[in-house]
């Protein structure tokens, strides 16, 4: 009962957004315990690397890394290190973080371990994780007017092989032609759905991109007596006539396909973002035009909510550490620590 009744007070308290911000607890979470504070960082910064790995070559998401100013750190943890990505409307989202703990949770906890030398010492934690928020990610940075794109390194079905011969003509040598092409590109390992169910091309085309697969193969009667398929990327809407001899040219363009999608998301992150050198163009450049802004910031907590409070932006990540004093705060134009990036927020 007290479960239920303080997931009820979360559900109605908790400001929800579809896929980034949920009533359910619905994430990937580790923990780590070690015996030195050079482990655990490693641990720390491993995970970092993984979760950078699974938005840029999987999911097809540019990333800035980079660790947490202390507002924005997680309660309890020395450094917070996180995944930043930036959304078509030019917002941030966290899409990751990794925790290093210190001894802060064992000491707490009395989480111990007995050394080399036979003393009980409190053990040196991380803590990180991600959540389905990435779907949201995924969703925004990807999708158009027409539905999902997805990145053919996770779409469940590569490619959607439609056979379209509403006559039934010749019909036996055109289902065997549309075994074959599809025994082809299984045996190469591409996922695949043949969609010879009832209803009209036009419909099939719609549906097969509203859920994002990549390659849509279209085999009509055209396309059977010249042994070519007429093949549509979902990434960029080309159309082009491919020999039934060639289809092992699907494997690389299902590549191209991925590498296009990063690109296309990667240039659109970086034309939105930008340096600022004084506080007026800082704030003139969130209010008209919302981008991520490189700036100095001199450390301290009152600066950074200073900067929150008049422009609603937050500090996503620190990305350089400063030891240079003509770089000045972008706001106080005290002597900076570090180099930062600026944004607005999911």
């Amino acid at each position: 009962l007290k479960i239920n009744q303080w997931a009820n007070v979360v559900r109605w308290e908790m400001r929800t957004r579809l896929f980034l911000r949920t009533s359910e607890f619905l994430w990937q979470e580790g923990h780590t315990a070690h015996a030195t504070k050079e482990e655990a960082m490693q641990e720390t910064l491993d995970i970092v690397e993984v979760y950078r790995t699974l938005f840029e070559q999987y999911l097809a998401i540019p990333t800035i890394v980079g660790r947490k100013s202390n507002l924005e750190r997680f309660a309890g943890a020395d450094e917070t290190f996180s995944i930043e990505t930036m959304m078509r409307d030019k917002k941030a989202l966290q899409a990751g973080t990794s925790h290093y703990l210190g001894t802060n949770f064992g000491s707490a906890f009395d989480v111990k371990f007995q050394s080399k030398d036979n003393k009980e010492l409190p053990v040196y934690a991380t803590s990180w994780g991600v959540s389905t928020r990435m779907v949201g990610a995924l969703i925004m940075v990807h999708g158009d007017d027409n539905g999902l794109k997805l990145p053919p390194k996770i779409a469940p079905t590569q490619v959607v092989i439609i056979p379209i011969n509403s006559k039934k003509e010749n019909e036996t040598k055109f289902s065997e032609n549309i075994q074959s092409i599809s025994k082809t590109l299984r045996d190469m390992g591409v996922r695949i759905k043949v969609d010879d169910s009832e209803g009209s091309p036009g419909y099939k085309f719609n549906k097969w991109e509203l859920k994002g697969v990549p390659i849509r193969l279209e085999v009509g009667m055209k396309e059977f007596e010249s042994k070519q398929v007429t093949l549509c990327r979902r990434d960029n809407g080309e159309k082009t006539q491919l020999n039934i001899d060639s289809l092992k040219d699907v494997q690389e363009i299902l590549t191209n396909i991925q590498s296009n999608m990063f690109n296309d998301a990667k240039q659109f992150m970086e034309k939105n973002t930008c340096t600022a050198d004084s506080f007026e163009n800082f704030s003139n450049i969130l209010s008209s035009e919302n981008k991520f802004i490189k700036a100095y910031w001199d450390g301290s907590d009152e600066t950074e909510l200073k900067i929150k409070e008049e422009t609603k932006a937050t500090i996503r990540c620190i990305i350089d550490d400063v030891d240079d004093n003509t770089k000045k705060c972008i706001y106080s134009n005290k002597p900076a620590k570090h180099l930062v990036v600026f944004a607005k927020a999911y």
